[in-house]
């Protein structure tokens, strides 16, 4: 009774709906360019032959099935993937980062018609959803269509598991349409069977097994021979008043690594201008990339002020700092650095990427310092004793594996659902009747 009431809902608000997606395209929040996909127009033809689709609302969810998706263009090469999303960051980064027969369109609104228009024109032949994005009509209408779906990576916060269980006729109709939920920990796929998922597994966080950030071969290429033997210290993903820190570094490891090269690839490059000021207001000599200044000899500071670079650098380094985390301001990601052969670095303030910081720490992949006298510190010990550097790329190589393992495993469980042996409609292996 209840998804019947949401549907008539939907209808009854879609001026509304529509309403508040042009404003949000007023404030930059919405391609203009794409908007009718927002209402269920698609933006091109749906390819021939099979097709799987991917949903996950932002850039997080987005990152974290890349390497489900490569694998399956890898292992599928005949099978096209659609991916939704919601945000213009997110379709940036798809833009940017997925494989060929990857198709990205934002995810329609949850108004039936929309919604309707949408799966008409993609026929999707397995839905797999990310996180924990649910929306109830396009959820329930997938399923309807007798298309079999799939929670990957699934989580769910206490305040979200207690609503949902004030609900039950509304979760059995949502949570109860997902044929198999694959969850990201041991907590969460508890949670998701108290509230009736039908067939539930908990294989590790996805997130951690993110594809690598891209590199270009050619400027790679490039940069080695203009860097040549120099060792390279990466201060990445910056914020105001950490290139002091990088500074800071510099300063102390070239007391004994003279021919050290420092490369600052700023979070915001629009900063540029400024940092660039600084550096030579300092008096060192500055190559800046956004310029097409060239490294040589004598250059102190790459300041790579670019976009979509940051994988150069890292496979680049030999040490990095991640950004963000002598600062204020969360921290970044240590796992972007992960899968490149580097050892990594990075402050006190960690809680914007509490898990993964803590995966490292705990392996021992992790030099965490407090302080920027701490980074200068350790980052001059780590050039002057390589045996250093090594030992933590070997403890991240051994985290790595074990991510890998994760990614294994989910590809193993949604196979059947790739290649069309999975079940349909509640229907076969891990079904229960719903009440």
């Amino acid at each position: 009774m209840i998804i019947p009431l949401y549907r008539a809902l939907g209808w009854a608000i879609a001026p509304l709906v529509d309403q508040w997606l042009k404003a949000r395209m007023r404030r930059g929040k919405e391609d203009p360019a794409r908007a009718e996909e927002r209402r269920g127009h698609a933006g091109v033809p749906r390819p021939p032959g099979r097709l799987v689709w991917f949903h996950g609302a932002s850039v997080g969810e987005m990152v974290s099935v890349l390497a489900v998706i490569d694998r399956i263009r890898r292992d599928y090469p005949e099978i096209s993937v659609l991916v939704t999303s919601g945000t213009v960051t997110s379709a940036e980064m798809a833009a940017q980062r997925l494989p060929e027969r990857c198709i990205h369109q934002y995810v329609p609104a949850d108004i039936p018609g929309w919604i309707g228009r949408f799966l008409d024109h993609w026929r999707p032949d397995a839905a797999f959803w990310v996180e924990s994005e649910l929306w109830p009509g396009l959820v329930t209408a997938t399923h309807a269509r007798g298309i079999p779906m799939v929670l990957l990576n699934a989580r769910i916060s206490l305040t979200s598991f207690k609503r949902w269980r004030w609900l039950p006729g509304f979760r059995r109709s949502v949570i109860g349409a997902f044929d198999l939920v694959l969850a990201r920990s041991d907590l969460a796929a508890e949670r998701f069977e108290a509230l009736g998922a039908r067939s539930v597994k908990a294989l590790g966080d996805l997130k951690l097994a993110a594809l690598p950030l891209p590199v270009d071969q050619e400027a790679l290429a490039e940069l080695r021979e203009a860097v040549g033997d120099r060792p390279v210290f990466l201060a990445a993903s910056t914020h105001d008043g950490e290139e002091q820190a990088a500074i800071k570094a510099h300063i102390a490891t070239r007391e004994r690594t003279p021919d050290l090269l420092t490369v600052i690839v700023p979070r915001h490059p629009l900063r540029g201008d400024d940092i660039h000021f600084f550096l030579a207001s300092c008096g060192y000599e500055v190559a800046r990339r956004s310029a097409g200044d060239v490294v040589t000899g004598k250059t102190d500071f790459y300041l790579a002020d670019t976009l979509g670079e940051l994988g150069l650098f890292f496979t680049l380094a030999q040490v990095a700092f991640i950004g963000a985390s002598l600062t204020p301001k969360g921290g970044h990601n240590p796992l972007e650095a992960a899968p490149f052969d580097v050892a990594i670095l990075m402050g006190p303030d960690r809680r914007n990427n509490q898990r993964p910081a803590e995966v490292l720490d705990q392996a021992g992949a992790l030099l965490v310092v407090d302080t920027p006298e701490e980074l200068a510190i350790a980052v001059a010990g780590l050039f002057a004793h390589p045996e250093r550097v090594d030992l933590l790329k070997d403890r991240v190589k051994h985290v790595m594996g074990n991510f890998e393992a994760v990614l294994d495993s989910t590809l193993t469980m949604i196979s059947p659902y790739i290649e069309g042996e999975g079940t349909r409609a509640g229907q076969g292996p891990g079904h229960k009747d719903r009440v």
